[in-house]
């Protein structure tokens, strides 16, 4: 895994013209079933978050790409699930992860649409909640919705520690007026979605009804 992330880490310093459709195709393997529970997507994205911090990178089409890589890998999951089925876990490969699929049943079970949205930020279930919203017969339109938004959310979220590593403390007063304008909205609404996540969890975790025309 160290090779991986060092080679990966390397090839994108190197090549940055590919940075962007390396960290699409690394946000991808991060949302997809199977493939995100095996890959170091996420050590690799904080490293290429230092890259940024420090110039060496443009952010924009790091962003854009994560986002865009971690809706599509998480959507490609979700069809799959309605594709196969439930009957899926049974079979080769993923029989080898049923207690992971297990785990994110349950969760997707509790909180439904919720799951979708929060699901993406935690590691044990952000490559297996997806397939099993459509193994379960999510709305569609619902679980893109969750979808999208958390990948908005996510990009940024993801790459943010290595960028403020390479910033540093020291320099954080020498950002222009723009910068810290930037952060400061992302910090607030940061702020109101983890509110928001807080009260559906806390209130409204209901499971999410089939969709019979799916």
């Amino acid at each position: 895994m160290q090779s991986f992330i060092d080679q990966s880490v390397c090839f994108i310093e190197n090549h940055q013209a590919w940075a962007g459709l390396i960290v699409g195709l690394l946000a991808f393997g991060e949302s997809l079933v199977l493939v995100g529970i095996l890959l170091p997507g996420t050590t690799v994205l904080v490293i290429v978050g230092g890259l940024v911090g420090a110039g060496i990178i443009a952010p924009l089409p790091v962003l854009l790409a994560a986002m865009i890589g971690a809706a599509l890998g998480d959507t490609v999951s979700f069809f799959l699930g309605k594709w196969l089925g439930r009957g899926v876990v049974h079979k080769w490969p993923l029989r080898r992860y049923r207690r992971e699929i297990a785990r994110a049943r349950l969760f997707f079970h509790r909180y439904g649409f919720a799951a979708v949205f929060i699901g993406r930020f935690f590691g044990p279930v952000r490559a297996t909640v997806p397939l099993v919203a459509g193994m379960m017969g999510m709305n569609r339109r619902r679980f893109q919705i969750a979808n999208i938004l958390s990948a908005i959310i996510w990009a940024p979220a993801v790459l943010s520690p290595g960028w403020l590593v390479a910033k540093g403390a020291d320099s954080l007063p020498e950002l222009d007026a723009t910068s810290l304008f930037g952060m400061a909205a992302v910090a607030v609404l940061a702020a109101i979605i983890v509110a928001v996540v807080v009260i559906r969890l806390r209130y409204g975790g209901k499971r999410e009804p089939a969709d019979p025309g799916a």
